[in-house]
């Protein structure tokens, strides 16, 4: 029978969501495919560099992260929290392989803006896996909006405005607490549909857009350029493709803050 969304694996629902959503269509041959090293992004400047890198959750379990670096891999995000109560059971071991093999690292949250307030989560977040350190390994804590897996409300029953005080909410209480914004995980769509296209956290969080495409596309708005690109939810990596915008050096200056 189909997964619930509770096992359905996040990066299957990205794939679904995204593929229903998406403005062109492309083949699985290119989804599987790195894009070009140096694709431009309308609505962004253009990429001079890309470090490649990848996301993974429970659903992935043991990572073969030796592996993943010898194919190119040099970051990753690994899923530690959703809600108030989730918390990634396979999160402690796949944090610390990305490390112990070279790659840096970094913990992103599933907001769940329909359960409770921002606060509590972003709590609940650094609490168990999504703190950070200037250690030159540690990526910025990162919030995973996208559309709501678990009902037909996209926007998780939240006005705009609402959705717009929600993140920032959630922002500001990640900030207090490890000394960094976190970056925002999103797609155009979702952005554009459940908080208005507000402009408001452009200057201060680093944006991980979602797109499977050749190109990030249009940006979501608020952002001249993206941080991270998602570009497929499979391929030479375990888990999500994806790339960093800029040098491994730039990536490197941007994990230490």
């Amino acid at each position: 029978m189909p997964l619930s969304p509770l096992r359905r694996p996040p990066c299957a629902l990205r794939a679904a969501l995204l593929t229903t959503l998406a403005a062109v269509t492309v083949t699985t041959t290119l989804l599987a495919a790195p894009p070009p090293a140096h694709a431009a992004a309308s609505g962004s400047t253009a990429v001079a560099e890309q470090v490649p890198g990848m996301d993974v959750s429970r659903y992935q379990g043991a990572v073969d992260w030796q592996g993943a670096w010898a194919d190119g891999a040099r970051w990753a995000y690994v899923k530690a929290t959703e809600g108030t109560t989730f918390r990634s059971p396979t999160f402690p071991a796949q944090f610390q392989g990305a490390g112990d093999a070279g790659l840096i690292r970094g913990a992103y949250h599933f907001a769940r803006p329909d359960l409770s307030g921002a606060a509590e989560q972003a709590t609940h977040f650094v609490d168990h896996g999504g703190n950070w350190t200037a250690d030159g390994r540690t990526l910025p804590p990162a919030l995973d909006l996208e559309h709501n897996p678990y009902g037909p409300d996209a926007c998780y029953g939240r006005g705009r405005s609402d959705m717009v005080a929600w993140i920032r909410e959630f922002s500001d209480a990640v900030k207090a607490r490890t000394g960094r914004a976190p970056a925002l995980y999103t797609t155009h769509d979702w952005w554009t549909r459940c908080t208005g296209g507000d402009t408001g956290f452009g200057g201060t969080n680093p944006l991980w857009v979602a797109r499977y495409a050749t190109s990030p596309g249009t940006l979501p708005a608020g952002w001249s350029a993206h941080t991270f690109w998602q570009y497929a939810d499979s391929g030479t990596f375990p888990g999500d493709q994806n790339w960093f915008n800029g040098s491994y050096d730039e990536l490197k200056a941007f994990a230490k803050g």
